[in-house]
This record gives C-alpha cells, sequence and structure tokens, in this order.
C-alpha cells in the first residue's frame, strides 16, 4: 500500500506552486509529475514504490557505459521496424512508481506494444525491455525498481553493475523474473527481439565496436 504523504507534499498539493522534489518523500505518481513539471532544472527524478528519489551527479563510470547502452539499442531500433528506442524517458507504470530508466526498448502499439504515449506525452505501461547502468544505484535497481517492474509486466530488464563488472539480465517467467545465463560464446540474447545479442565480455570491457558487430548477426 502506498504510505501516507509528508506534511511538505500535502501543503505542495494544495498551493498553487507546488514545494521542490526531495529524497525520501512519499506521494502518489499524479503529485510526482504535478510537482517534477515545475522543476525544469532537474534532469533525473523518480518515484519507485511509492519513494522519490532524486538523480545525483552523473560521473564518466556511469556516462561512458550508458553511451554504450544507448548505442547498441539505437542500432537495434533502427534496424527493427515496430520497435522504437528511448533514453532518459520518463515511464508512468502504476500509482507508486514513475521512472526514468536509462534506456529501453518498447514495440509499438501497432506491433503488439503495451506501452502508450499519453496525453501529456509521457510512456505509460510497460516497454518490454528496460536497461540500468548501476554504477551507483545497485541496490535501488535490483531491489526496489526489480519489483516494480516485475510487478508491471515488463518482459526483460537489464541491469550493468558497472563497479562488480557484471550483468543481470532478467526474463519473466510465471510472474517472476529469472536471470539467463550467458550461451557458450559468452553473449546474452533477448527472447524479445530477435537478433538482439549482447557478448558480455566485449560490453564489460566498453569495446563498443564489437559490441555493435553482435547485432549483425541475427542466425545464433
Amino acid at each position: 500500500m502506498l504510505a501516507v504523504e509528508s506534511k511538505s507534499s500535502a501543503a505542495g498539493s494544495s498551493s498553487s506552486r507546488p514545494l521542490p522534489l526531495e529524497s525520501g518523500e512519499f506521494m502518489h505518481s499524479r503529485e510526482f509529475l504535478r510537482r517534477y513539471e515545475r522543476m525544469p532544472q532537474v534532469k533525473k527524478a523518480e518515484l519507485i514504490e511509492g519513494v522519490v528519489y532524486m538523480g545525483s551527479p552523473v560521473s564518466t563510470n556511469h556516462a561512458i557505459p550508458d553511451g554504450i547502452i544507448h548505442g547498441w539499442l539505437a542500432l537495434y531500433a533502427a534496424r527493427n521496424p515496430g520497435v522504437q528506442f528511448m533514453p532518459n524517458a520518463t515511464v508512468i507504470l502504476d500509482a507508486e512508481n514513475t521512472v526514468q530508466p536509462d534506456a529501453f526498448l518498447r514495440r509499438l502499439p501497432e506491433h503488439g506494444g503495451l506501452s502508450r504515449v499519453n496525453e501529456d506525452g509521457y510512456l505509460t505501461g510497460p516497454p518490454e525491455l528496460i536497461v540500468e547502468v548501476a554504477a551507483s544505484s545497485a541496490s535501488i535497481d535490483l531491489r526496489d525498481k526489480r519489483r516494480a517492474y516485475c510487478r508491471n509486466g515488463v518482459r526483460e530488464y537489464l541491469v550493468w553493475l558497472v563497479a562488480e563488472a557484471r550483468l543481470e539480465w532478467f526474463c519473466l517467467e510465471d510472474d517472476e523474473y529469472r536471470l539467463q545465463l550467458p550461451d557458450a560464446e559468452g553473449a546474452l540474447h533477448s527472447r524479445v527481439f530477435p537478433g538482439l545479442r549482447l557478448p558480455v565480455t566485449p560490453l564489460l570491457a566498453c569495446d563498443t565496436a564489437k559490441v555493435l558487430e553482435a547485432l549483425t548477426d541475427t542466425s545464433r
């Protein structure tokens, strides 16, 4: 259940000028977006299981892996009609979870996708694949976000644990996330997007060229 809003949240709700968001506040997705939209200087804030999390400054430890993931997904989407890539877009999952993943792939509705763009320009519903680069947020990404993504039907969830030099790619099976293991060649594969192949060792070494080359072979 969603916890009771703090006094500062309640005050913000009744004011024509909402109070700034603060980490640790409890609120509904509607209130979160209302206040977030009044903070254009803030590049990232999320509501995860009813709790506000404010973004921190982005170091190269996050930015470099993030850029590789963006290139990998963008290239795949460019080659596959009906698939859309989005970086750092706000996604409304439910009343307690309005998130801003590092990247995701979605099938367009006319190609069987479950997510939609609402009248305010936000995505609602689960993208098919979400990717998080966890340079400083591993505990959140692997606990609260993982639970929220699973419950809301995100079919695949990939987490790059930068500090641990490790990848975890979860697939939704029987309403639970199950971790998939690399194949004999050390690659992970999407079960939703044919040909979306990720060679683990080159990725962890930030070898962008080899990561992108893996997308050219869709016969594996």
